[in-house]
């Protein structure tokens, strides 16, 4: 923390700070360090440079809620028992505590659901941020309706094709301060090459085949703190899950997303789906 602050200080007056050699980057509402870094470059936050939607238009979406019934993170829909959402997210330890909320464009309607159990991925490094996938099993079926659907998932290892226009949603934080989070917003962003984006984040370790990226190389377009863990979407299909980056819409650093072509043998594995 003391090293954050004295980057602040020398951004302050003008000088420019190098990316933190440790990944300081998930996008929960607890990720303090980026926000500050985006108060600090003047960039956008939340689903940045994106548009209001209805649930109607991405029935697939829910929030993610903790002990006191506040969102904290994004999921998407894959069964009628299933969410699919970001380890960084949910813990095995945290199921108790927390619900999903489903069915509505205002974050704090809807119908709500206690969880069964959380199964993060065996293999999620909280480091890293490789295999940031956790399952989410609930106690009742979500009854699917106009609101409420679930999306499709990919096949193992499906390829997404370089440029293929992707949909990230969320009720994460806003840029502008007349704007509220309580409705939910979405961008289209494009996916982009994977050896570019690695390269890109190089400072932060690179990118894992695990991991997928989408954006706009001069920036404007991304998903932020409060996102984490919603739907990515491709060709009607659940492409990614929104995991971290570098600040948000900032140029030269792409969003990052949870490849869920990656483990699509693990959810079957553990969903039967």
């Amino acid at each position: 923390m003391k090293l954050f602050v004295l980057c602040v200080a020398i951004a302050v007056v003008g000088v420019s700070c190098a990316p933190p050699e440790l990944p300081q980057r998930p996008r929960p509402w607890w990720n303090h360090s980026t926000l500050f870094q985006n108060l600090i470059t003047k960039s956008s936050s939340r689903i940045v440079g994106g548009f209001p939607v209805s649930i109607e238009d991405v029935p697939y979406q829910v929030s993610l809620r903790n002990w006191a019934g506040s969102h904290m993170c994004g999921g998407s829909i894959i069964s009628s028992r299933w969410i699919l959402t970001a380890a960084h997210c949910a813990s095995a330890s945290s199921s108790p505590m927390y619900t999903i909320m489903a069915g509505s464009t205002n974050r704090k309607e809807g119908t709500v659901f206690k969880l069964e159990r959380i199964i993060p991925h065996p293999l999620y490094n909280g480091n890293t941020i490789d295999y940031d996938f956790s399952l989410i099993e609930l106690k009742q079926d979500i009854e699917f309706d106009d609101t409420r659907s679930a999306i499709a998932l990919p096949m193992q290892d499906e390829p997404l094709k370089e440029g293929a226009l992707c949909r990230v949603s969320g009720w994460g934080d806003t840029k502008n301060w007349s704007e509220s989070t309580t409705l939910l917003r979405a961008t289209d962003v494009p996916s982009v090459d994977q050896d570019r984006c690695s390269t890109a984040y190089g400072g932060f370790g690179g990118i894992t085949p695990r991991m997928l990226c989408a954006g706009y190389w001069e920036g404007g377009k991304d998903a932020c703190q409060g996102d984490s863990g919603g739907p990515l979407a491709s060709g009607g299909k659940l492409v990614g899950v929104v995991s971290w980056g570098y600040g948000c819409a900032m140029e030269g650093y792409p969003g990052v997303y949870s490849r869920v072509a990656a483990v699509r043998d693990w959810i079957q594995q553990e969903t039967g789906l």
